[in-house]
């Protein structure tokens, strides 16, 4: 179920500028970034090996440079007077949602150092094509990520910093994690620690993974280790993956809104398409609950794909869901692994928020739990420790598959993405360590996660903002469609940047190809002080 309200308060009036001309050149100059950096991805999807090796032709090569010529004088147009024009439209408007006016120590600084960096990163004479794609997909995904980096809010030393709820990150048990980590347990200097690991991973790693996930997964029957390959995260096991089990031009099939972080995989290495499955938000007789994935969406969506000559090779799942918070259950499953193995497609099903169910009333069913799985060969399962444990500096994917052609292919990306040993170690004896596990963590992040669920969401209601209401994930999906006029991606981007106006990160629904204007991801697994100071932003 979710919260039906479909009023939303709007203290501050229409999300109108106070400045039509500078909202329009905004808004088409982030298009055309947006249209160039389509066009580069998609020329290379299209493109066979043998033309992906040569050269642009000079008439390219010569429109490119008058694309980013012209985009370079927007910019300086723009430069000029961004800073008095911002002034104007901060000192005319109300906070979104809290109805309190923007505090002076809380304003935009960094806007034309943005625009620099912008100006600077499509304008090289040292790049490749693939650099300047790599650069351009950079610049338009992690540029607010970076400066948030630079510019964090630290209640003493810098309390005009920004509060970063856009990305999921579980902070609400670190004191127990930098506990545990402080053992003597976790120090070793062994000297196989300090050489080139297996690049599988070490084998006490992998086995020790293969028994966490037998017995939290409720496996029947004990995993087998040779089947487990580690990674430096669980998006480094989606990237082999795309890799192993496609050709450039060939794709996968995802239900949308989705993890932005593959889009990023399959861009940068593979060029491999996700054909988007767009789920509707609207309840109706044939989709009883917002957002629901149903077979039949599946088969028209992959049918259309075949049609255009589109060749599918995989089925991309997330369970428990990101960015909806949804956990499928065991029916649901079963039917979309029945789907996969009709139309022979590999299912790959990201279960790395499995540690995040605080809703003791909803079950979580891993697919390493089915005792006959429709096609074995062909299921693969990621696991990670970055969100369950909330350590996500520590790098650990996990890959679990029974296909032995696709295990010993994904352990050649160890090389490049693998882990140091002394972390191996130290994820090896956290792992298992099942009394403090099950005794003191899972029982106090459940509760912590419940509690600031609770918070954001008790929040929501008195602000009359709809969102699903789900019992997983560090995150809530919030419906702010009513803040947009008209309901545009182009004013959800405008409501976005206003958030980053007055330093707060949240995550927009487009980033997650979600076919609805005015949905964002507000990430409550923080510090409660920083939700708090979130709410002044």
């Amino acid at each position: 179920m979710s919260h039906q309200s479909h009023t939303l308060h709007n203290p501050s009036g229409q999300m109108k500028s106070a400045h039509p001309q500078l909202t329009e050149l905004i808004l088409r100059l982030q298009q055309t970034l947006e249209d160039y950096i389509t066009h580069l991805e998609t020329r290379h999807l299209q493109q066979d090996l043998e033309l992906e090796k040569q050269n642009h032709s000079q008439a390219t090569r010569e429109q490119e440079v008058k694309l980013m010529q012209l985009m370079c004088q927007v910019v300086s147009l723009f430069q000029s007077g961004a800073t008095n024009s911002l002034e104007l439209q901060l000192d005319s408007r109300g906070d979104v949602g809290g109805g309190q006016q923007a505090q002076t120590s809380r304003q935009p600084d960094q806007l034309n150092h943005q625009l620099s960096d912008v100006k600077a990163s499509f304008i090289s004479n040292d790049l490749s094509d693939r650099g300047t794609d790599t650069s351009a997909l950079y610049q338009s995904r992690f540029q607010d990520f970076t400066t948030y980096h630079g510019d964090k809010y630290d209640e003493d030393r810098n309390p005009s910093g920004f509060i970063n709820l856009a990305i999921s990150e579980n902070k609400l048990c670190i004191d127990l994690i930098t506990e545990r980590l402080s053992r003597d347990d976790m120090t070793s200097t062994d000297e196989a620690l300090l050489q080139y690991a297996d690049w599988r991973g070490h084998a006490f790693l992998r086995e020790e993974v293969a028994r966490f996930l037998t017995y939290y997964c409720k496996a029947p029957v004990p995993l087998d280790p040779e089947n487990v390959v580690v990674l430096n995260s669980c998006v480094s096991v989606f990237l082999a993956l795309t890799m192993v089990l496609c050709d450039p031009g060939e794709a996968f099939l995802t239900p949308t809104p989705f993890y932005a972080g593959f889009t990023c995989a399959s861009r940068l290495y593979s060029k491999v398409e996700l054909i988007h499955v767009h789920l509707d938000s609207e309840v109706t007789e044939a989709n009883p609950h917002p957002f629901q994935l149903t077979v039949r969406t599946l088969e028209e969506a992959l049918l259309e794909a075949r049609t255009e000559g589109k060749k599918v090779k995989s089925l991309v799942l997330i369970n428990p869901h990101n960015p909806l918070g949804d956990v499928y259950s065991l029916d649901s499953l079963r039917e979309y692994l029945e789907f996969a193995k009709r139309y022979n497609l590999h299912v790959i099903i990201d279960e790395i928020y499995m540690g995040t169910v605080f809703d003791e009333s909803i079950p979580f069913h891993s697919v390493l739990s089915m005792g006959r799985l429709p096609d074995t060969n062909r299921t693969h399962v990621i696991w990670g420790t970055s969100k369950g444990f909330g350590i996500s500096g520590f790098r650990l994917g996990a890959l679990y598959t029974r296909n032995k052609e696709v295990a010993s292919a994904v352990s050649a990306f160890g090389f490049l993405h693998g882990i140091s040993g002394i972390a191996q170690h130290k994820l090896c004896r956290l792992l298992q360590d099942r009394e403090w596990i099950d005794n003191v963590y899972l029982p106090t992040n459940r509760f912590r996660l419940q509690a600031a669920h609770r918070y954001i969401t008790d929040k929501l209601k008195a602000l009359k903002i709809p969102f699903l209401n789900r019992g997983s994930g560090l995150f809530v999906w919030i419906n702010l469609k009513e803040y947009l006029d008209p309901c545009t991606f182009e004013e959800e981007l405008l409501l976005y940047r206003r958030f980053l106006d007055n330093k707060l990160l949240l995550s927009p629904g487009k980033s997650y190809m979600c076919k609805e204007p005015g949905w964002f991801r507000l990430t409550f697994s923080d510090k409660p002080l920083h939700l708090k100071v979130g709410e002044w932003c």
